[in-house]
Formats: C-alpha cells, structure tokens, sequence
C-alpha cells in the first residue's frame, strides 16, 4: 500500500500537531523497560479486545504513528489505515507500511481526508489528551466512523488527579514533558453525544497515575498493587486513563443510508 501525499493549503498554526511527538523514537523511550512494556500491553490488550469480536473490519488509526495500535491490528489481520499530521510520523511504522500491512496517509487531524463514514471503526490513542481543540478532534473521528470510535483520555474523577502534583517529577524523568488535559466523564460523552454517537463502555486501565509506576521502575510491586486495587473494586470505580467505545447511534446511521 502507498502512503497518500499530505494535503496542502491548511494554515501550519490551524493543524493540530499533536501526534508528531508521540510517534517520536524520544516518547517510545518513554515506555522503555519492563514496566513501560507492561502498562503500553495493557493498553493494547484494552483496545485490540474491544475489536476482538468484529475480525476484518476496516481501522483508522487517527495519530498512530507510534505503531500501538496499527501494527498489532495490521499483524491481526484488520485493515488498518493510520493517518498522521505529518510524513514524519510515519518513521516507526515504515517496515509495515512498505510490507504492505498497513496504509499511511498523512492530513489535517481537525479535516480528515476522507468522506463521511469511510471506516468501520475509528481509534486513537494518546491523542485527546494533548489536543487543544479536542470537542472539534472527537466530532471528525465519528465524521468518518461506519460503526464505532474507541479513544483512551485520562480523567480527573479517578486517583490521576494527583498527577499536576507530580509535574515536576514526570519532567524531570522524562525531559520534555508537555501539558495535558484531565476530563470527567460527563463533557467527554457530552461530545460524543453531540456527534451522533452514544457512549457503549468505559474501560478504566489503571489505578495509580502511570507516572508513578515509571517513576518506581519496580514491575513486579506495580503488577502486585495493580492487581490488588482491580480485585477491591478501585480500578473500575477511580482507573485512569480510561479507554471509551461509543457508537453510532441508530438515527444518525438511518440518516446516513436511507
């Protein structure tokens, strides 16, 4: 499959950029060792189980450059088109992409280029969070949805409200830590809502902040207290990042094909 030629006549400052940090060899790093392996596993494991039931649909990766979804997806045999805000995010997937087990196609974030309901089911990952216009990012995934939208956000309502305290630790172990957006539920399925799609699941990964276990570097005792808040319940009811489904709603898929 050959990668499409990036759009042209967007203003630079009206894109959103987000994903090219995240698809960086500098942001995988982040995730090096045991413990990065372990929580970026969970994660796969939260969004691959979801698609688990719907073998062969159509995928679009929206900012999986990093290669967390599109290359486990692609090897499942799902295809699977990731699209990027730059040729750039394409660097840790080029094996795949020249293999032909995935399509890589690079445009506006906030402008897909792609009609109305070209996918089965949209997913993104480590996207909301850092998107400054994110109610527009959300209505242009389901723009382009057939069936479902599978996102991931960090939320405030759980034990990651302590995570703006440990800023500092998070820059200092990382470097170059940029910003992000805690959300609660309600404005997230509010968006949703408002795109035509209602909230299915919510799948809540974690109960400390992520940070700490990558500031503990200790497997072994977060698998153990992981494991100990999922058996009381805490993860369910306080687990952040969370991983939603929403579908499209019956109307909105009666509108779309009379």
């Amino acid at each position: 499959m050959q990668s499409a030629r990036p759009q042209t006549g967007i203003p630079a400052d009206d894109r959103e950029t987000a994903d090219i940090e995240s698809s960086s060899d500098d942001y995988a790093r982040r995730f090096s060792g045991p413990s990065g392996a372990w929580m970026l596993a969970v994660q796969e494991h939260g969004f691959l189980d979801l698609l688990s039931g719907h073998p062969g649909i159509t995928v679009l990766d929206v900012g999986g450059g990093h290669g967390q979804l599109a290359l486990p997806l692609a090897r499942g045999g799902w295809p699977v088109t990731v699209v990027a805000s730059d040729p750039s995010c394409r660097h840790r997937i080029e094996a795949a992409v020249k293999a032909g087990l995935l399509r890589f196609v690079v445009g506006d974030l906030l402008r897909l280029p792609f009609p109305d309901q070209s996918f089965d089911t949209v997913v993104s990952v480590r996207m909301l969070t850092h998107c400054r216009r994110w109610e527009e990012f959300v209505g242009e995934l389901c723009r382009v949805a057939r069936r479902a939208v599978i996102v991931d956000y960090p939320t405030s309502e759980s034990a990651n409200r302590i995570a703006p305290a440990l800023f500092g630790a998070k820059r200092k172990l990382e470097g170059n830590t940029r910003l992000w957006r805690l959300f609660r539920h309600r404005e997230v399925e509010e968006a949703f809502t408002a795109a035509g799609f209602a909230v299915a699941g919510r799948r809540p990964q974690f109960f400390l902040p992520m940070v700490a276990h990558r500031i503990l570097r200790l497997l072994p005792v977060s698998k153990a207290l992981e494991d100990a808040a999922a058996a009381l319940g805490l993860t369910r009811r306080w687990g952040s990042p969370v991983i939603l489904e929403a579908r499209r709603s019956a109307a909105t898929r009666q509108a779309a094909d009379p």
